[in-house]
């Protein structure tokens, strides 16, 4: 098996995952918080831009999404003691979120093509794991994130998101 496309592959599956999810979202839905979590348009940003950040070689070798909002990258408390709460900001709309989604998508296979999975550092140094391991965590948060936003979508409003094996 060629562990470079079956990487692709999770990485798109997720991703539709998450997609569908943005799409389904109800408007009312948007940008309310559920639970004292964050609302649903944050918690998908969050999981695109994160994506988009771990899908690169390095942490310097990232370029943000034009539309890029740094208040708009973090879910929980932020600073040094993680002390203050996210701000407050308007919401991204489904449209601005489904353009990012496609440069994400539109970039995972060159970006896996260009990985070296062989390298003992992932290139994120907060992360001490090789880079084929931080792949993996980090379909596995497109994956968390796109599971919450379902779980909240079937929950609040009897929407069911299919089961996207692959892609």
């Amino acid at each position: 098996m060629d562990l470079k496309s079956a990487l692709k592959r999770q990485y798109h599956a997720s991703l539709k995952t998450l997609r569908l999810a943005i799409e389904r979202c109800p408007d009312g839905m948007w940008n309310s918080p559920a639970d004292g979590l964050a609302s649903f348009w944050r918690v998908a940003y969050h999981t695109l831009f994160y994506t988009h950040f771990y899908l690169q070689p390095d942490e310097h070798s990232f370029v943000r999404w034009s539309r890029h909002r740094t208040e708009a990258e973090c879910l929980g408390p932020i600073g040094r003691e993680g002390n203050r709460p996210p701000a407050e900001i308007d919401a991204y709309t489904r449209e601005d979120l489904l353009d990012y989604w496609r440069v994400c998508d539109e970039l995972v296979d060159g970006a896996v093509d260009a990985l070296d999975l062989s390298a003992s550092e992932c290139g994120f140094p907060w992360y001490r794991m090789p880079k084929l391991e931080h792949q993996l965590v980090n379909i596995r948060h497109i994956q968390h994130h796109a599971a919450a936003l379902s779980s909240r979508l079937r929950r609040e409003a009897g929407i069911a998101i299919e089961w996207v094996g692959r892609a």
